[in-house]
C-alpha cells in the first residue's frame, strides 16, 4: 500500500536497492534466483522460436502456387523513383510513421497518467488502458461505415483535428477530465492506420505497390523511437504554459499532439487535392 503513492520510477529504484543488496548478502541464492527468473521468460520464447521454424520448414517443403510473374524484370530503381516522386505516397509513409509513434506513446503512458496526475493504482490504470483498447475496437467499426459516405482523406483529417483536440485536453484538464480525454483519443486512432495505408497506395501500379506497402509497414519505426523521446520528458521538468503549471508527464503529450498535427495536414491536403475515394481499408 505504501506505494501507491510513489511514483513507477521511485518503485523502481526501491526494487533495485533491494536486489543490489540481495546479491550483497547472498550471492548463492541470488544467483539462484535470477537463473530461475531467466528461466521463466525463457521457455515461451523458445516455443515462438520452435513454431516459427516449424512455419518455416511448411514453406520449404510446399509449393508455392504460380502467380504468373515470374518472367517479368523488375526495376528496383525505376520502382524507387516512381514511388518517391508521388507525394500522396511519401507523405503517406510520413503519416504513418507519425501515426504510430502516436498511438504508441497514448497507449503506452495511460497508466503512467492515471497513477502520477489522477493518483490511481497501477491496476486501476490498467483497466482504463482496457476500456481505450475497447473504445479503438469499437470505433473501427463505426468509422469504416462512415468511410461509405465521405472521402478518406477527410476522415483521416478529421479524426487527426480530434485526436489532436483531446490530446490538448489531457495535457490541460485537471484530474479524471485529462485522463478521459487521453481515453478518448483511442477513438480517433482507430481507422487511422488502414486508412492512410489506402491512401498512400491508391493509384500505384501492381509493382509499385509491392516496394510501396513495405515501406509502409517499415514506417512502424516511428512507434520504436517516439516513445523513448516522451519518456525522456517525463523524466524531465514541468513548466508554466498560460499561467497554467504543467507537469513533466502533461507536457510530454505535446510529442503525440505534433503528430496529430502532422497527419491532420496529409490528410486535408488529400481530401482537396485527391478528392475521389481511395481504395478501401
Amino acid at each position: 500500500p505504501e506505494y501507491q503513492t510513489m511514483l513507477p520510477s521511485e518503485v523502481d529504484g526501491l526494487i533495485t536497492k533491494a536486489m543490489e543488496q540481495s546479491a550483497e548478502a547472498s550471492p548463492e541464492k541470488y544467483t539462484a534466483m535470477v537463473s530461475h527468473d531467466l528461466a521463466v521468460v525463457r521457455t515461451p520464447y523458445v516455443v515462438i522460436a520452435l513454431v516459427v521454424l516449424a512455419v518455416l520448414l511448411l514453406f520449404i517443403i510446399s509449393k508455392l502456387p504460380d502467380t504468373g510473374h515470374e518472367e517479368e524484370q523488375i526495376h528496383l530503381a525505376t520502382l524507387a523513383r516512381n514511388l518517391f516522386t508521388n507525394w500522396q505516397y511519401v507523405g503517406g509513409v510520413i503519416a504513418q510513421t507519425f501515426y504510430v509513434g502516436a498511438q504508441i506513446m497514448c497507449w503506452t503512458f495511460i497508466i503512467h497518467y492515471g497513477m502520477t496526475l489522477v493518483g490511481l493504482s497501477s491496476a486501476q490504470a490498467q483497466n482504463y488502458n482496457i476500456v481505450a483498447m475497447g473504445i479503438f475496437l469499437a470505433s473501427r467499426f463505426i468509422c469504416t461505415f462512415i468511410l461509405k459516405y465521405i472521402t478518406p482523406g477527410l476522415l483521416l483529417g478529421v479524426l487527426a483535428v480530434g485526436g489532436g483536440l483531446l490530446t490538448a485536453g489531457a495535457i490541460f484538464l485537471q484530474g479524471y477530465a485529462g485522463l478521459y480525454c487521453l481515453v478518448g483519443v483511442s477513438a480517433c486512432m482507430s481507422v487511422m492506420f488502414p486508412t492512410i495505408y489506402g491512401i498512400a497506395l491508391n493509384g500505384l501500379s501492381p509493382n509499385d505497390a509491392k516496394l510501396g506497402s513495405a515501406g509502409l509497414i517499415f514506417a512502424i519505426v516511428g512507434g520504436a523511437f517516439m516513445p523513448r523521446y516522451q519518456g525522456a520528458m517525463i523524466d524531465g521538468a514541468g513548466m508554466t504554459i498560460a499561467g497554467q503549471a504543467l507537469e513533466s508527464v502533461r507536457i510530454s503529450f505535446f510529442l503525440p499532439l505534433s503528430c496529430f498535427v502532422v497527419i491532420a495536414i496529409f490528410g486535408f491536403a488529400v481530401a482537396v487535392c485527391s478528392p475521389k475515394p481511395a481504395a478501401e481499408s
